[in-house]
């Protein structure tokens, strides 16, 4: 069995209610029926019910059991009004202009269904940006207790079942943080293992990774990793964690064993740290585009309700494996 059919037949052990608030998507019509086929989740999507169902006739999809909410028309508009309001008025926001956005940023209205407890979690980001995708989860949501910042990971399904887990792994931080403190990488190792923890495996192994290994060049980029691995060693010593780390030292224990004996990862890692967002994002990319792997996310780590966002390159198949892991995540968020 894949790594996404388990996570999908563990969403299905608890059904979850996600919303899909781009309905103009055929991706995401295509995707909504077959997770209401699969029993997924229960789906919500945002828009005019007779525009969405025509696109499903027109795909010759079955959206039958979805639930459509059309802002002009739902009953409980006023309250999501006040809920933004309230959320957003030290930040300037009218009830005027939070009436405004809602009728019109259908991703804003998924969030704050979301935040009102009419929906579990959301999906969106095939034809938003992840600016447009995150912004309003970060703002209206906020972080989860005892979080020190959101971050944003990749669960990466390889065909090289020998290395991570059973071939699955973690890369973090690939779209959020652009240029994260020492300290910062150490918080998102600390997420990023609790992430793996919930949706791969019960044993994080965790590699700080930079274009040095144990000394090996000398540069302010590399004395980042190397504050960051001493201050996840001192914060968070539970995990099984080791840095600076070159991405083959991190995963081959022959090239352990040479460039960082004595590791305390041994070349196992299946969670990757990378040193800053151009890093994270290519080193996705060139995973999933040259290497063949399946690649899911972003998923958000450290807010409040689970909220994910998804390439404008994805598939509907992407987006029914997204859905799949943000139904998890809202079993234990």
């Amino acid at each position: 069995m894949s790594y996404i059919d388990k996570i999908k037949d563990r969403a299905r052990l608890d059904k979850k209610t996600i919303v899909l608030p781009e309905s103009n998507d055929k991706r995401t019509l295509i995707a909504a029926a077959k997770i209401m086929e699969e029993g997924i989740a229960d789906i919500i999507m945002v828009g005019s019910e007779e525009k969405i169902m025509d696109g499903a006739g027109w795909l010759e999809v079955d959206l039958s059991g979805i639930k459509v909410v059309d802002p002009t028309k739902c009953e409980k508009f006023e309250t999501y009004v006040n809920l933004l309001y309230e959320t957003r008025k030290a930040k300037g926001m009218t009830p005027e202009k939070a009436r405004e956005i809602l009728l019109k940023d259908y991703l804003t209205f998924g969030i704050v269904m979301v935040k009102a407890n009419d929906a579990d979690g959301m999906v969106a980001g095939a034809c938003h940006s992840t600016a447009d995708t995150l912004r309003p989860a970060l703002q209206i949501l906020k972080t989860a207790p005892g979080v020190k910042l959101v971050s944003a990971f990749f669960v990466m399904d390889t065909q090289f079942k020998d290395q991570g887990e059973n071939g699955t792994f973690i890369f973090a931080d690939c779209g959020l943080n652009q240029d994260p403190s020492a300290e910062e990488l150490a918080a998102i190792a600390d997420s990023s293992a609790r992430s793996f923890r919930l949706l791969v495996g019960p044993r994080p192994v965790i590699a700080m990774l930079s274009h040095s290994t144990k000394g090996s060049a000398k540069h302010a980029l590399v004395d980042k990793v190397v504050d960051a691995t001493r201050i996840a060693h001192e914060q968070y010593p539970q995990l099984l964690l080791d840095g600076e780390l070159q991405l083959d030292a991190a995963l081959v224990p022959s090239v352990a064993k040479s460039k960082a004996p004595g590791s305390s990862i041994g070349g196992k890692a299946n969670v990757l740290i990378f040193p800053n967002l151009d890093a994270g994002n290519i080193g996705y990319k060139l995973v999933q585009r040259l290497g063949g792997a399946e690649a899911y996310g972003p998923m958000l780590q450290g807010i409040a309700k689970p909220v994910n966002d998804l390439s404008r390159g994805c598939s509907w198949q992407d987006i029914v494996g997204v859905v799949a892991l943000t139904a998890v995540q809202a079993q234990v968020l």
